[in-house]
């Protein structure tokens, strides 16, 4: 019997590989449900090619076009902030949740509710609202596993494995474009060099975070939420080339890393076929790569952001929050040329450092409404020192 799976997001880069797994291993899924922003017309093209039964767009502006397009598919097209629990009534085998941003949070909840596993691609949700997702989980008995690349390898790599059997457990990074630049020079960079990133093509505002690592502080507050290990046992290590995504140091004496090439869908594969992987395109093992692998240290000078690590982690359950509202804001901005790259870090430690700070961070979120509301302040609060 074919799984049934639903993408949250599958106009987006995370939702088109999903469905180019699915679309080589077309026997094994069913896909019942797709979701878009405002791409209606990669929304139709997609459930026009899967046969969707039910897809959700969530700009009411594009409701009446989808619709008209889809009548003769006889797919149900919904809009707006419809939830999925009243559009999937059974649950389903797969929900891969790929909305970017903190209005992800909401979906991934109802995706908990119908879905026996959900696949996990949105960071603002596990680092905003893990407390009500682990609620969720334990309340729904559903299976969540994480999709980017260097939680997917810390989980293939501790399986089985207790937090006393581990010294230390290593997410890697790039180092991005600034990577052998000096602090002066870093300071003085624009838009344009910020998200040309050596590696690989992405959006702006995530190759920006790549190019100061504030997406690894992200990643270490996401591995500490998502596993059970002992906070201080994570370290950041730079490697330029970008095959190795984790490495585990064992009490034992043995390190263990997992390499593969920087494609979303080998561990988006692995989550849903498993042992199954029939279709997937394998590569033979890079000889040159593995000559060139090399890894250094973090300069906490040239990259500050890496002391948000600890603030996150012990300043407050909605600490990751404030932060992560702040640089959406401060990334904006730079990218704007209304602020200096260096500035995005010297702002966030501004809006900690702030006298209602605690007051919103030690809240313990008990509902989306709390974590919505720490999102909020650190937006106007960091507005409101840059304009000062």
């Amino acid at each position: 019997m074919k799984k049934k799976i639903a993408i949250l997001g599958s106009t987006g880069s995370i939702g088109k590989s999903t469905l180019d797994v699915v679309r080589k291993n077309k026997k094994f899924f069913d896909v019942v449900f797709l979701s878009a922003n405002s791409n209606y017309k990669k929304l139709i093209q997609q459930a026009k090619e899967f046969n969707v039964k039910n897809v959700l767009i969530k700009n009411i502006k594009f409701y009446e076009i989808t619709k008209k397009n889809l009548k003769k598919n006889k797919t149900i097209v919904h809009t707006g902030s419809t939830p999925l629990r009243n559009i999937i009534s059974k649950k389903i085998d797969f929900t891969m949740a790929s909305i970017v941003g903190i209005a992800g949070l909401q979906p991934t909840l109802d995706a908990i509710r119908i879905s026996k596993t959900v696949a996990l691609a949105n960071k603002e949700s596990i680092i905003c609202g893990w407390e009500i997702l682990s609620k969720y989980i334990k309340k729904y008995k559903t299976n969540v596993l994480p999709v980017d690349s260097e939680h997917f390898s810390i989980m293939e790599l501790t399986k089985n494995i207790k937090d006393e059997e581990i010294e230390e457990i290593i997410i890697t990074a790039s180092g991005g474009p600034f990577l052998n630049f000096s602090k002066n020079k870093i300071n003085n960079v624009n838009p344009s060099q910020a998200t040309k990133h050596p590696n690989w093509k992405m959006g702006k505002k995530i190759s920006t975070d790549s190019a100061n690592l504030m997406n690894k502080v992200f990643e270490v507050v996401e591995a500490c939420k998502f596993f059970k290990f002992n906070k201080s046992k994570y370290k950041i290590l730079i490697h330029p080339q970008s095959y190795v995504h984790s490495i585990v140091r064992y009490k034992n004496g043995l390190i263990k890393m997992i390499l593969y090439n920087s494609d979303m869908k080998i561990p988006i594969s692995n989550i849903l076929l498993g042992n199954k992987n029939y279709s997937s395109n394998i590569k033979n093992i890079d000889i040159k790569m593995l000559n060139k692998i090399s890894f250094k240290k973090v300069d906490v000078k040239k990259f500050p952001s890496i002391r948000l690590i600890n603030k996150c982690l012990n300043g407050g359950a909605l600490t990751p929050t404030i932060v992560n509202a702040a640089n959406e804001v401060l990334v904006s901005l730079f990218l704007e040329k209304k602020l200096k790259f260096l500035e995005i870090v010297n702002t966030i430690n501004k809006v900690l450092l702030d006298k209602d700070f605690k007051k919103y961070a030690k809240r313990k979120p008990q509902s989306i409404k709390d974590v919505v509301t720490a999102d909020n302040w650190a937006r106007l609060k960091t507005l409101s020192i840059c304009v000062r």
